[in-house]
């Protein structure tokens, strides 16, 4: 890996290997300053088969601090800023970094920033001053899964391994010095070293964002053509709300941009086929999990008109792939099991030799001695053109928002509250974006009756989201939860999923938007004075302060559904809108209602559309102001006249 850093150094020293909000890095200066990390990380006993841990608050230091640890000969950690504390915690604990660097709010208390190079120094362009050089069988980096089973478990990935990796990918996608590749991926998850070491071994640059927020459509799209970015990777719903903003508004792709990578979720032909025939920007279809190195397939042909499924596309250099039914190979055409082979494969979970043998498992059909293959539970067919197709899984993991989950990790958490006796949960059945939850009470006096399903809302909803929250990351966490006094079955005995999602929009009960009533009367969504758990609480603070006047409904009339002084009126549509929940009020709750990132991100460019005043505002508004009301009063009244 680090030899092709070296000669990246050597041939192209004043090329752009960096791009940060606030500077822009040469690989000559990125190598002087991580060759003065990497002494300093090494100082601090950080070498082959150690780990560094990385804890920043923005993805262009954590880039840095990932290329020094390499060339500490040590491998490298990163630390997610949006995992619950208890989860980075146990992180921590179970990495046993050797030194943390970092200065996040989330960083360990010992980690530290090392010191750039001096004015005389820095080393060499080959690492000759450096003090350790490590095996290609050497840790190169530990990121870990979703934890869809239960506890994340951490994958450990050689050197030799990314270094394939990087040059397969560059490869495949035709990397080359003129690219500059835009990271936006969350820094746990594994996309990140896609995103930053096909560039860093072809002499193309990386940029990066000044935090970790995540970037709206419109903001992705600013960023995109402002930094000059010319790849891209996104996840498949991500993809879609770009695509849907830029047919809104009928654009086309920022001139530069060449390449989209989209993966993580099964693919639509339809907007694939839009996409293709409307946008300058190609297309690449991506497949892989973390414990095969990031990604395994590319597909970037044009889909034929009469395609039923996005291939995944065909393995790249080093990757073996093959379907398999009772341990042999299918024919061509038929279903199976996708197994995963070749030297990308990662070493194993670190600390579990148990997880280890289950999953990677000696290769009968290959002749080299040690091989091994991956199972992924994932169920495929290989086509006539020789492409991945994906069919679906074998068990019951689910994908939310391009992470893995397997729901019963969530419903064992529920389940631990005293309250609860019995948990389901499901995908929304609207988007697949976000999680619903069934739940049947431990005491059967507050059961609702058979057949029906009651939300939860207010603090006995609070109880339990705030449980899930402590120990889940949030995209794993439900937002609509129901009671039933049953979990119905089906004629197979398993849990009738489909039955449940009926009860919920059955008679009112869960038509999105609509509350039901209690015995005290019709039910009200939470207002402005309570706070989801998760959230921060706050006195409404200045810029979000809820408007008033004639006109506007009082606080707590959510039931109300009329709402017309502007820009509250317009601010509830938007609500109903994207969370196609008609019977909104103007103090129903965002996250109450399913709404989740993905969903924040189309409310804002609604809002941005709407009213110019709303310009400044990020996702992250709805974390503070997360009702309509609250939300139009966080808009200078004398900016939010509609054109």
């Amino acid at each position: 890996m680090l030899d092709l850093w070296y000669l990246c150094v050597r041939e192209s020293a004043e090329a752009v290997a960096l791009v940060t909000p606030d500077q822009v890095m040469t690989y000559r200066s990125v190598d002087r300053l991580t060759n003065a990390w990497a002494g300093s990380l090494a100082a601090q006993g950080a070498g082959p088969g150690r780990l560094v841990g990385l804890a920043f608050p923005d993805p262009g230091r954590t880039v840095l601090g990932m290329v020094a640890a390499l060339k500490a000969g040590a491998g490298f950690t990163v630390l997610d800023d949006r995992l619950p504390a208890a989860a980075r915690d146990s992180l921590v604990r179970r990495t046993q970094a050797a030194v943390w660097l970092g200065d996040g709010a989330h960083a360990p208390a010992a980690a530290y920033v090392p010191a750039g190079p001096a004015d005389t120094g820095g080393g060499t362009a080959d690492g000759s001053t450096l003090p350790r050089l490590a095996a290609g069988s050497d840790v190169a980096y530990v990121l870990f899964t979703s934890g869809s089973t239960g506890q994340p478990k951490g994958t450990v990935i050689e050197r030799d391994s990314l270094r394939r990796f990087a040059v397969a990918v560059a490869e495949r996608l035709k990397l080359a010095v003129e690219d500059r590749w835009l990271q936006v991926c969350s820094l746990g998850f594994d996309v990140l070293i896609e995103e930053v070491f096909p560039a860093l071994v072809s002499g193309a640059a990386v940029v990066c964002r000044a935090d970790t927020q995540a970037l709206d459509a419109e903001e992705l799209h600013t960023t995109m053509a402002r930094t000059g970015t010319t790849v891209v990777e996104l996840s498949t719903q991500y993809w879609l709300e770009y695509a849907r903003w830029l047919d809104g508004r009928g654009l086309t792709t920022p001139a530069k941009l060449r390449l989209v990578v989209v993966g993580g979720e099964r693919m639509d032909p339809r907007p694939y086929r839009d996409w293709q025939a409307r946008q300058p920007a190609r297309l690449a279809h991506v497949y892989g999990l973390t414990e095969c190195t990031v990604s395994s397939t590319f597909y970037t042909g044009l889909l034929p008109a009469d395609a039923e499924e996005v291939p995944l596309g065909t393995p790249l250099r080093d990757v073996e792939i093959s379907v398999r039914r009772d341990g042999r190979l299918v024919p061509r055409g038929e279903s199976g099991e996708i197994h995963i082979g070749g030297p990308l494969l990662a070493r194993g979970f670190l600390g579990d030799e148990a997880a280890t043998a289950r999953r990677f498992v000696p290769d009968p059909l290959s002749a080299a001695p040690g091989a091994r293959v991956y199972t992924t539970g994932d169920l495929g067919r290989i086509d006539a053109d020789g492409n991945l197709v994906f069919l679906g899984r074998l068990d019951d993991q689910v994908k939310i928002r391009g992470h893995r989950l397997e729901p019963a990790r969530v419903e064992r958490t529920l389940c631990e509250n005293p309250a609860v006796d019995q948990a389901v949960v499901v995908p929304d059945p609207r988007t697949g974006t976000a999680l619903w939850a069934f739940t049947v009470p431990a005491d059967l006096r507050l059961a609702p009756l058979p057949g029906e399903a009651v939300r939860l809302t207010g603090a006995e909803r609070d109880a339990l989201v705030e449980q899930l929250t402590a120990h889940l990351p949030d995209w794993a966490v439900p937002r609509v939860l129901y009671r039933v006094s049953v979990l119905p079955k089906n004629p197979h005995g398993k849990v009738d999923k489909r039955r449940l999602t009926n009860w919920a929009t059955a008679a009112g009960a869960g038509v999105p938007g609509k509350l039901p009533d209690t015995a005290e009367g019709p039910a009200r969504a939470q207002g402005p004075d309570t706070v989801p758990a998760g959230r921060v609480a706050f006195a409404a603070p200045a810029g979000c302060e809820a408007p008033t006047g004639p006109g506007v409904p009082e606080p707590g009339t959510a039931a109300e559904p009329e709402a017309r002084a502007e820009p509250l009126s317009t601010v509830v549509e938007l609500f109903r809108e994207v969370l196609d929940a008609p019977a909104i009020g103007p103090d129903d709750d965002f996250f109450e209602h399913g709404g989740q990132s993905l969903l924040a991100m189309r409310l804002l460019a609604g809002l941005r559309e709407s009213f110019p005043a709303a310009d400044g505002l990020r996702a992250s508004a709805l974390l503070r102001c997360p009702t309509p009301r609250l939300l139009a009063g966080a808009l200078p009244v004398a900016e939010t006249t509609r054109p």
